[in-house]
């Protein structure tokens, strides 16, 4: 008896001879991780120097902030803050007080330390500064101290 022509349409088109599943060989795989190394390394570095980037603008914009909450409650009060906090928190034996002028969090600098607050200040009335991705006064690039009065 003959057998029949076995019909193309039905036949598993990734199996080997012998009846196995085909996959990767370690070649194709070591090559692929290869490839994504290479690029991880090109693209990366650029993406980490950009997020620092962004944290020392949205440092500037926070003090920004915080010299116009300053000049706000000195409009409403009278006078000048003794810290930031009155900022947050009536401290009780002002006058006029309207706020809370900025929120709690607006506080510290997007490395996660206090903003420095000096009344009356070197450079004007008062100085608002951060001392940058380093907290060490001085610096540059993103090291470099953000304050008020630039």
């Amino acid at each position: 008896m003959r057998k029949k022509a076995m019909n193309t349409k039905f036949r598993r088109p990734f199996r080997s001879r012998r009846g196995t599943a085909r996959g990767f060989t370690l070649v194709e795989l070591l090559l692929v991780l290869v490839i994504l190394a290479l690029i991880g390394g090109l693209v990366l570095p650029g993406i980490i120097g950009k997020a620092e980037g962004a944290k020392v603008k949205a440092a500037g914009s926070q003090i920004n902030r915080l010299a116009m909450a300053v000049e706000s409650y000195y409009l409403d009060t009278g006078s000048t803050p003794d810290s930031l906090d009155e900022l947050v928190e009536e401290s009780g034996n002002v006058a006029g007080w309207n706020g809370p002028y900025v929120k709690r969090s607006s506080l510290n600098d997007p490395w996660g330390r206090e903003y420095i607050y000096q009344y009356p200040g070197d450079h004007g009335d008062f100085d608002i500064y951060s001392l940058g991705a380093d907290g060490q006064p001085g610096g540059e690039d993103k090291n470099a101290d953000i304050n008020s009065w630039d």
